[in-house]
């Protein structure tokens, strides 16, 4: 399969789940569960980042762009792990206000089932995004970043839906413990934004060494 099939079929994934978890979430009172939707929606507008940038790294150089557009790769990568970044934050905050303050009734049940549905689909996703261990290697070897980016993003949200589900059927099954909610939402977003981090760190790395290369080759 190509990576744009790949990015395709996630980017398919993503929508269905979206407008599920945004629902389940509001009507569950979980603000883990509608982060996971708003994370959703942030991938899937960064899959067409992806998708466009894949597109323009295609066309052929021209005497303006003598090096083409390999890095609109890295440039997609950069947005992804921007959005990323904020949308972490914004759960951070939330997470934290739920917290300082009392944490409202949530619903197990809805939290426990979407959570764990989202959690196989994006298992699933990622499986498709990464293949094998080769496939990752050799994304590596290439410096495509902004495959990377999608996967790291598909792979945590497969995280972060299994342990909203976890924190689902806890809430559930004790009747109580609210703020398990909030918690669990707010250690989450603290990891994917230390991920986040990583991912701008590495593209600015990779921007900052193709600038050097590009402007020693025009003093050739």
């Amino acid at each position: 399969m190509s990576r744009t099939a790949r990015l395709q079929t996630v980017l398919v994934l993503n929508l269905l789940l979206v407008t599920m978890l945004l629902a389940v979430g509001l009507s569950a009172h979980s603000l883990s569960v509608f982060a996971e939707g708003a994370d959703f929606l942030a991938d899937a507008a960064a899959i067409g980042v992806s998708l466009s940038a894949i597109w323009l790294s295609k066309r052929p150089p021209t005497p303006e762009r003598p090096g083409g557009y390999a890095r609109a790769t890295a440039f997609a990568a950069l947005v992804n792990g921007g959005w990323l970044l904020v949308l972490s934050l914004l759960v951070i905050a939330g997470a934290i206000e739920r917290l300082v303050n009392t944490a409202s009734e949530v619903h197990g049940l809805p939290v426990l089932v979407v959570s764990g549905i989202a959690a196989v689909v994006m298992l699933a996703g990622a499986l498709i995004l990464g293949g094998d261990f080769g496939d990752l290697e050799e994304d590596d070897a290439n410096g495509d970043l902004n495959m990377r980016a999608v996967l790291l993003d598909t792979a945590a949200d497969a995280a972060a839906a299994a342990g909203v589900a976890v924190t689902g059927g806890v809430i559930l099954a004790a009747g109580g413990l609210y703020w398990l909610d909030p918690a669990v939402a707010l250690a989450i977003s603290v990891v994917v934004a230390y991920h986040a981090i990583q991912l701008l760190r590495r593209v600015a790395a990779a921007l900052s060494t193709a600038t050097v290369d590009s402007a020693g080759g025009s003093t050739k």
